[in-house]
């Protein structure tokens, strides 16, 4: 499992640091790929547990609110969730074998929403003017936390945290993933020191709990349908989903204490 992680690690790196830095267009389209397989595997594990959300409808609603998160001045926003709302019941309307019409459609706009949402986020942030600063913030204190709860859990782990969604998480893993998402705050913080002190600390300490949240979501619906992974994209690492489920709820955090606070 360690070896898959750092392999993981070190193909989606330099790739992801080059759409990061690149911005505009580049971070677009790199971001827009991940929220397209994150939304066909969110499609594929509900399929897995018997519903059948419209994923073409799904996926055009992800990229279309990533549109409208980087190129706001469109107002594309009213028109969007208009359209989807409205054509996603249409849609149930000529599946006659569909078991459960009403839940299909409620998953197309939830998980649309749900991923969509999160990713349009990403994408408002990077395009603030202290964007990058923000975006490694979010994103370093983010692996940070994950790294060093992983080895923490794992070497010091007996408090079991939440086993009703993810039996394998531990208190001692929260408080080194707390630890980890500080440390890797403040790293970016010296690089950025506009930041400031305070604002790294802050978000050091939220991330992690906030991607635990995240985290558990996406684990209470894997439970929910039977599957371990929202796919075998990444062989005994899971998919995209699971590799992004706490960027969708960090995102959505960081952005708003950036616009509100930072």
């Amino acid at each position: 499992m360690l070896q898959t992680r750092i392999v993981a690690a070190l193909i989606a790196l330099p790739v992801v640091a080059a759409a990061i830095f690149a911005g505009g267009y580049w971070f677009l389209g790199g971001v827009l790929v991940i929220g397209l397989l994150n939304g066909w595997e969110f499609g594929q594990m509900m399929q897995a547990g018997g519903y059948r959300p419209s994923r073409p409808l799904l996926l055009l609603l992800i990229a279309a609110l990533m549109l409208d998160a980087y190129i706001p001045a469109l107002r594309l926003l009213g028109p969007i969730l208009s359209i989807t709302l409205l054509s996603s019941l249409i849609w149930q309307l000529f599946q006659t074998d569909s078991r459960a019409p009403t839940v299909d459609w409620a998953l197309t706009v939830a998980g649309g929403l749900y991923i969509g949402w999160g990713m349009a986020h990403l994408v408002a942030l990077r395009e603030l003017n202290q964007g990058l600063a923000w975006l490694l913030l979010a994103l370093v204190s983010i692996w940070a936390a994950d790294t060093m709860a992983y080895f923490v859990g794992r070497t010091f782990g007996r408090r079991r945290l939440w086993p009703r969604h993810s039996p394998k998480k531990t208190w001692e893993g929260l408080g080194g993933g707390i630890a980890g998402g500080i440390l890797g705050a403040v790293g970016v913080s010296l690089f950025f020191p506009q930041l400031g002190w305070a604002s790294a600390l802050i978000i050091g300490a939220v991330v992690p709990i906030v991607g635990l949240f995240g985290d558990l979501a996406e684990s209470m619906m894997k439970r929910h349908v039977g599957v371990k992974d929202s796919s075998n994209l990444f062989p005994g690492h899971g998919g995209f989903l699971d590799r992004s489920d706490s960027v969708l709820f960090v995102s959505i955090v960081v952005y708003y204490y950036a616009i509100w606070v930072g």
